[in-house]
């Protein structure tokens, strides 16, 4: 079974991790969580749980807005050749959460069998507060960044913190 909310708290709880949650109606994509964002501060994110052609999974966690070029993205992840979605069977076989529902709190799923490797946008890595689902679409959850990898390893990953966006591909040219 995957883990739920109160489970996902008490591991934060145990990591030592202070987290902030705000309870709303259910949110499916990030156009329908507009008002959020004027209502809970911090950087609010979308997640894409893709492939590659060796069946390689990834999660992509970027800002919410933040441009990605499916055609390329491969080349900054270390992918095989370019990505697809991953279905909903596979999301929850791995993952343990629903579309719409995808988060890096669902790391806590995939944690004996590590089979997938988190990629979280350098954009995004630069706001000190970071919002998501707390492994359902019906509130948010607030961590500091440096929880967000910390909860990351001690669920066995090593996320890599790559300019997949286009915005921080710009920032690292501009740097």
């Amino acid at each position: 079974m995957p883990a739920n909310r109160d489970e996902l708290m008490g591991f934060f709880q145990d990591l030592g991790i202070s987290v902030t949650t705000v309870d709303h109606d259910p949110v499916f994509t990030v156009a329908e969580s507009g008002d959020l964002h004027e209502r809970i501060p911090g950087g609010h994110t979308k997640n894409l749980f893709v492939k590659d052609k060796k069946g390689r999974l990834f999660l992509i966690t970027t800002l919410h807005d933040a441009e990605i070029d499916l055609k390329k993205v491969h080349q900054v992840i270390g992918a095989q050749g370019r990505v697809s979605f991953g279905n909903a069977d596979l999301l929850m076989e791995v993952l343990g959460v629903e579309p719409g529902s995808v988060t890096p709190f669902s790391l806590i799923n995939d944690r004996e069998a590590q089979r997938v490797t988190p990629v979280f946008d350098a954009a995004m890595m630069a706001h000190d507060v970071l919002n998501y689902h707390p492994l359902k679409n019906d509130a948010t959850t607030a961590i500091t960044s440096s929880d967000l990898l910390k909860f990351a390893k001690a669920c066995g990953h090593d996320p890599q913190v790559r300019a997949v966006s286009a915005q921080a591909q710009a920032s690292e040219v501009q740097g």
